[in-house]
């Protein structure tokens, strides 16, 4: 053969190889704010011991821009209490659908839904959950499974097979909700990365679950406050912070604050917002928990290195709260 020829072979796949990288997928935000949040709480409709009126009232007072009351089974009409939304604070209409099998407790919300729906059953745990998750998806809401951990409910590989879900809760401030597992149960960050690894695209959601407004707020009761999310959108609507939601344009927390989620091609910063003189440290995880970088900087940094299944990032502060950024997913180009 030809030495020109084999030349031309070679340059050509080089060439092709070499225009073959892998980069983030960017997150297509421009223009848009951010809106602070709770889709998990309870009222006396249900199991909690303050009227809907009262507990919206705890987190607009305390800057929160969205709330969904999402009661065991019971529908509350965000029009009943239109006194209290206005160009700062809006209520998304919500449901705790809540149903077992066997002795495992499921329990899925339903976010921005028309009306109560009731809670559904089946002969498996799987089905279980799926019929729940699929009666919020008929009346155009968006599911999110809660505390799989609680009651040691619903296992990783149970999570894997559910189907049009894309939400489900990593951390939960209600004291008996598992979220670090234990005695070989994986918790929930763990979870995480093995349905990402596996391929499942699942964001991590952050919520207080509570249910005590009135006396004392302790690590052993169900307060408000102890987890939330911050949602990217153009404005404080309900359709548009739902979809968002479902799009990974958010990040939750149980204290740190961000100021900035930027995404480039092969770059990704997080932007911390200063807390007094506390100190933070960033961990860029991968696929299988993986830990890729840390960093001490403020904004913290990745520089993607190699062919990733997707990073997402974890802010600790020196106080002992949390944020956790979503996973960005990497293609090749």
């Amino acid at each position: 053969m030809h030495i020109g020829f084999i030349l031309l072979i070679v340059s050509s796949l080089l060439l092709e190889q070499g225009s073959k990288r892998h980069e983030f997928e960017i997150p297509q935000t421009a223009g848009m704010s951010w809106f602070k949040g709770n889709t998990h709480t309870h009222t006396t409709m249900s199991d909690g011991d303050s009227a809907p009126e009262d507990v919206a009232r705890w987190y607009k007072s305390r800057g929160y821009k969205f709330l969904v009351l999402s009661d065991h089974n019971v529908f509350t009409n965000p029009d009943t209490l239109a006194n209290l939304v206005d160009s700062s604070f809006l209520l998304i209409a919500g449901e705790e659908l809540t149903s077992r099998y066997g002795k495992k407790p499921v329990h899925v919300n339903g976010l921005n839904i028309p009306h109560v729906i009731p809670p559904q059953s089946d002969s498996t745990l799987l089905g279980t959950i799926q019929k729940n998750v699929d009666a919020v998806r008929e009346v155009n809401g968006a599911p999110h499974i809660n505390h799989p951990n609680f009651g040691w409910a619903i296992d990783q590989n149970t999570l894997l097979k559910v189907h049009n879900d894309k939400l489900f809760e990593i951390f939960n401030g209600h004291p008996l909700v598992h979220n670090f597992g234990g005695g070989g149960k994986p918790g929930m960050e763990e979870v995480w990365d093995f349905l990402l690894t596996a391929g499942k695209r699942m964001y991590g959601i952050a919520v207080d679950d509570a249910h005590h407004f009135k006396e004392e707020f302790a690590p052993d009761r169900s307060n408000p406050g102890k987890g939330w999310i911050v949602v990217r959108a153009h404005s404080l609507d309900a359709h548009e912070i739902i979809r968002n939601l479902e799009a990974g344009y958010f990040y939750a927390s149980t204290g740190v604050e961000l100021e900035d989620i930027k995404v480039e091609p092969t770059r990704l910063e997080i932007h911390i917002r200063q807390k007094s003189d506390f100190k933070y440290r960033t961990e860029f995880i991968g696929a299988k928990g993986k830990i890729l970088q840390r960093s001490d900087e403020n904004p913290a940094v990745y520089n993607l290195k190699s062919a990733e299944k997707y990073v997402r990032a974890k802010v600790y502060d020196s106080g002992g709260f949390v944020a956790w950024v979503q996973p960005v997913f990497v293609r090749k180009r």
